[in-house]
């Protein structure tokens, strides 16, 4: 018996179903997102009032290979009614599908945007719908240019660096169907975090989302990559991060992150502050400010954080601005959690320290303000976080969304043993803060 060109899962088949605008299509490899996704978007063109429409890729090749051609790509799908032109034909210079339509002959232009050029071409005006493959390694360029000029978008990706620009920009003001929310990992829910667009809709597929999809088969894919790698863990585990690279591959939500209420069943020896600044309105570094408790038993407990963009503020916070909120969050994690004495502060910002020490000298005030302890280097606190989070002992509250993001995209420079200088504002808090307590932090015996 022959098998149909498509096996839908329900998920699927609410997908085709549903009718938006913008439609962001994101899972493991294999899960059938191109395959059902080509196919809902030749339906949209064919219905489309408009003539032209865009697939676009990498480069031409890899569009060709990734969804022109292939079992059960476009060409297979829609065989006798879509021609493909490489070369252009006749007027038509650039490469396109025909389609023949109900509604006559559309012509879907085909691009990658590695050639800037040939899109800019495919831009001269308005389409109707687009489709983009590997959304998250696309021109950003490209996207915005296209995404305003097009009726309906679709893209499709694996997960990637969750700091790619895409995201923040596009992908993340999308969100999911309710009803499918259970079906997303936790910190890919979280990472749709910026403000939402009404008929932006976005898509988590996994291997079990693919009807024609076996069990074997799917046991083959996960053992043919290796874990620990970056394509394990955004082809595989369907999660965005750079896993190869990774500061901290060894942190895991499931292990070292707990609630605030498993947190208050510890005994705590002390408890600190750590500050990092960084002032700059023209970047994505922050102002973080972390309270960590040290348990009796020798845990370290990251149980409350406060961070501060002055790129997303419209008055920008200055140093004496720092002194109040940091005043504030003590006092209240005071009365929540206990009397943190010491607060260290990055010492490379001085500004805030002289505002710190000016208002010591002019407010009754129970707390010290130190230095940062800068003479254990980075590698060596590394060292022995990554020991910590290894055996247990190092902890996170889990609505420190923050530092829980950090620790999952903190990553080594590519070119020299050194981490890279991003995604660590609230890890360089956190290590200022307990560097003065290392002797009470204990490594468990494994």
């Amino acid at each position: 018996m022959t098998q149909p060109m498509l096996l839908l899962s329900p998920k699927f088949k609410d997908f085709l179903r549903l009718d938006t605008e913008r439609e962001f299509l994101e899972g493991v490899t294999a899960c059938g997102k191109t395959t059902v996704g080509i196919f809902k978007f030749m339906c949209k063109v064919a219905n489309s009032g408009i003539r032209f429409h865009v697939i676009a890729g990498a480069d031409l090749g890899t569009v060709e290979k990734n969804v022109i051609n292939g079992e059960r790509m476009l060409l297979d799908q829609f065989d006798g009614v879509a021609e493909y032109y490489p070369s252009g034909k006749r007027k038509i210079r650039l490469p396109h599908i025909e389609y023949q339509t109900n509604k006559g002959t559309k012509i879907i232009y085909i691009c990658g945007y590695d050639n800037k050029k040939r899109w800019q071409k495919v831009l001269g005006g308005q389409v109707g719908c687009v489709y983009i493959d590997e959304v998250n390694i696309a021109d950003m360029e490209f996207l915005r240019e296209i995404s305003h000029r097009c009726e309906y978008m679709m893209t499709t990706s694996n997960p990637d660096d969750p700091s790619l620009p895409v995201y923040d920009e596009f992908l993340n003001r999308s969100r999911p169907l309710k009803r499918y929310r259970k079906d997303y990992p936790e910190e890919l829910l979280d990472m749709l975090n910026q403000p939402a667009e009404k008929g932006w809709v976005h898509w988590y597929f996994n291997f079990n989302d693919n009807a024609a999809l076996s069990q074997e088969a799917i046991e083959r894919k996960k053992k043919a990559v290796a874990p620990g790698t970056k394509m394990y863990k955004n082809k595989i585990l369907g999660l965005r991060g750079r896993a190869t690279g990774l500061v901290f591959p060894n942190f895991s939500r499931s292990k070292n992150v707990i609630s605030k209420a498993d947190a208050k069943k510890y005994t705590y020896r002390y408890f600190t502050v750590g500050v990092d600044t960084s002032y700059s309105a023209n970047s994505p570094d922050t102002i973080a400010l972390l309270f960590i408790g040290i348990t009796t038993c020798g845990k370290i407990i990251i149980l409350n954080e406060e961070v501060y963009n002055n790129a997303d503020l419209n008055t920008p916070l200055a140093p004496s601005d720092v002194v109040n909120r940091l005043m504030d969050f003590l006092e209240r994690n005071r009365k929540a959690w206990g009397f943190a004495k010491h607060a260290f502060i990055d010492c490379a910002d001085q500004a805030t320290l002289t505002e710190l020490y000016k208002y010591k000298r002019t407010h009754p005030c129970i707390y010290t303000f130190n230095d940062a302890w800068k003479e254990t280097t980075i590698i060596d606190r590394i060292h022995m976080q990554q020991g910590w989070i290894y055996h247990g002992d190092y902890l996170v509250v889990d609505d420190c969304v923050h530092h829980i993001r950090e620790l999952e995209v903190y990553s080594w420079q590519e070119d020299k043993y050194e981490p890279e200088d991003r995604n660590d504002h609230t890890i360089n808090a956190g290590q200022y803060g307990w560097l003065p307590f290392v002797q009470y932090i204990k490594t468990s015996d494994p």
